[in-house]
């Protein structure tokens, strides 16, 4: 039987690819993570797996042989908060610990595939998975990019495209903007599209930021991709063991923060039997509302992101991804289900 470790199992990623390995039948999971936020068990709560695991005791434990022979691990566990200051918290949870899982996997077999970010990208205009572009803003991206370059070192050059040898499968995706279910406990990290919905049951609309960068109002451009594409690609190569490498996980379309607000509002206003509304119109009636730009973000803040796709289709991943029209609906179709 196929035994897996799902490392931030009770987050939004982790706690997704565990729904999604369900969905083929697999409950030998090993869940770990630190529930000192206590209600994330909730994300866990509908969901099989074999065994929860503390992650102060999973990793040692793991390097020492505790858990048997292990296929794989979804490596989703890490500090994501992108103001977070504590470089030296960052790093430790970030960059030390993954390359003592990394180690660790090499030498139980088992294969790695885990959780990078866009953020390593930060003020670059181009995000392609090669190092003249790797550009940081903040001490979060730094430590992505950081686990990045040392498993380009560990890997070795042709990292990209190893077909056997050197190392066991090890797979890097830099996740763009994810949204979608079991996010809620994020606080000011959760998607827009999360903190939307809920300001347009609070307040009767949603808030934008102003123009910033160049950009009009609310025309600030990211690629959004949902929850359930992350976990197929996940999954496209945990089916793939063949292939290694980083990899831009994204919809390769970016789109403005003015189309989730829209979708939102008019998904909402659906719901309630009333017409879609123009951008326009949403704007006029005061269903969407633009604030000033935040002083702490200047010059921090990606205000345009869109995944290059090549790497990834060049694998033979063909995965078609839902656009914002459609993701951003179902999440909200989601999200009011669940209210």
């Amino acid at each position: 039987m196929t035994r897996i470790v799902v490392t931030g199992a009770a987050g939004f990623i982790g706690s997704n690819i565990i729904k999604g390995l369900n969905a083929r039948g697999i409950d030998d999971i090993i869940a770990v993570d630190d529930l000192k936020q206590g209600d994330k068990f909730r994300n866990l709560a509908g969901l099989r797996i074999a065994d929860y695991v503390d992650a102060d005791i999973f990793y040692e434990a793991f390097a020492g042989g505790s858990y048997g022979q292990i296929e794989a691990v979804f490596h989703e566990g890490a500090c994501s908060d992108t103001m977070e200051l504590d470089g030296k918290y960052m790093m430790a949870n970030n960059y030390t610990l993954s390359c003592q899982l990394f180690h660790a996997c090499q030498k139980r077999g088992a294969r790695l595939l885990y959780a990078s970010s866009a953020a390593t990208y930060g003020g670059s205009d181009t995000f392609r998975e090669e190092p003249a572009f790797e550009l940081p803003l903040n001490v979060y991206g730094y430590s992505k990019l950081l686990f990045d370059q040392r498993m380009r070192r560990e890997c070795g050059s042709d990292f990209q495209r190893t077909k056997a040898g050197k190392t066991n499968q090890v797979v890097g995706f830099r996740y763009f903007n994810v949204y979608g279910p079991h996010e809620q406990h994020k606080g000011r990290m959760a998607s827009v599209a999360y903190h939307q919905f809920h300001q347009f049951h609070a307040e009767g609309k949603v808030k934008l930021f102003g123009d910033y960068g160049g950009y009009a109002a609310g025309g600030q451009m990211r690629d959004f991709v949902y929850i359930d594409d992350v976990v197929a690609v996940n999954l496209w190569f945990f089916d793939h063991p063949g292939e290694s490498g980083i990899y831009n996980l994204g919809t390769g379309q970016a789109q403005p923060f003015n189309d989730v607000a829209l979708t939102v509002v008019n998904t909402l206003r659906e719901q309630r039997g009333e017409s879609a509304l123009s951008l326009q119109q949403a704007a006029a009636d005061g269903l969407i509302e633009y604030i000033a730009f935040p002083e702490a973000l200047r010059g921090k803040y990606q205000s345009y992101t869109q995944a290059d796709l090549s790497a990834l289709r060049s694998t033979g991943c063909q995965h078609a991804f839902a656009n914002v029209q459609s993701g951003v609906r179902a999440y909200v179709q989601a999200l009011t289900a669940s209210r």
